[in-house]
């Protein structure tokens, strides 16, 4: 066998590993028609706000031609749009905190404590991640309606706490596991409590889990549409996907509106999520090493 020959055999095995780790042609396609498909609703949302209804009519998957921003402007100079933009986040930084604050404590019992029924309690909040709330919805509201809360945020508040707390308490037990049992034994003859050790340990240590949890409570509590939509009657308390089916049945045959109020809905969660999307792959991340 020649030189030439076993220069060729010995140089093919790493052009096979430089086409593996760029991947093939095909899964970059895919992904790209997968990102098209996905994008394409928002983007004629976006873009259907610039147009005028007539624009629609003639030509619904054309460009703005020209690009109007009237309907933006009359959307923002309205009342409506900002005071369910207000009770949107009343219900979700109200309900992050109590997801929060509840479920850092509730974990850190079950993650140091030891008693009696300690696994079964943690079962149970591992349960709650298979009841949907479409499951309890009608239970729900004769409750709520019981306890005098509808046409209230804190009818909406409170139940939203609650089917946030088993995702909460899932993702940070681990993370209170993790901490080192000598460290609390350190900080108990230096005299802390356990009440001490909580606030200047644990809570400290658990940040990226509790920003998490934070952040998926948060977007979840300012996407949610079928709670509100039995709880709240009174359009002056409505949240924002709420108010989004409100004005387009108050504006129906005015599309060019609609799509302008939708897609100006869309923009908190979306820079929301961007910004934290991060925190969140790390929080899960650091959930499933611990």
């Amino acid at each position: 066998m020649s030189a030439t020959t076993l220069g060729t055999v010995r140089r093919a095995p790493r052009r096979s590993r430089g086409g593996d780790k760029w991947g093939s042609p095909a899964t970059y396609f895919i992904a790209l028609v997968f990102i098209a498909v996905c994008l394409a609703p928002i983007l004629y949302i976006v873009l259907g706000g610039f147009r005028s209804n007539s624009q629609i009519t003639s030509s619904p998957a054309g460009l703005p031609n020209p690009w109007l921003i009237q309907n933006y402007l009359d959307v923002l100079t309205g009342s409506t749009f900002w005071l369910e933009i207000g009770n949107s986040a009343i219900v979700g930084f109200a309900t992050t905190i109590g997801v929060v604050v509840l479920g850092l404590m509730v974990s850190y019992v079950l993650a140091r404590y030891e008693f009696r029924g300690r696994a079964a309690m943690y079962s149970l909040f591992a349960a709650g991640l298979m009841f949907p709330l479409t499951v309890a919805i009608t239970p729900l509201y004769i409750l709520v309606k019981d306890l005098g809360l509808t046409n209230n945020l804190a009818g909406v508040i409170l139940p939203q706490i609650g089917f946030a707390l088993p995702t909460t308490v899932i993702i940070l037990v681990p993370f209170i596991k993790a901490i080192p049992v000598e460290l609390e034994e350190a900080a108990a003859l230096d005299g802390t409590s356990r009440l001490g050790f909580f606030f200047r340990m644990v809570m400290p240590l658990s940040i990226p889990g509790v920003v998490t949890t934070g952040i998926l409570a948060f977007i979840a509590s300012w996407n949610s549409y079928l709670l509100p939509l039995f709880i709240l009657n009174d359009q002056s308390t409505f949240t924002l996907p709420l108010g989004v089916q409100a004005f387009s049945s108050q504006y129906s045959v005015d599309t060019a509106k609609v799509l302008a109020f939708t897609s100006l809905s869309m923009i908190p969660a979306l820079i929301f999520f961007a910004l934290f999307q991060r925190r969140i792959v790390g929080g899960l991340t650091g959930a499933v090493k611990g």
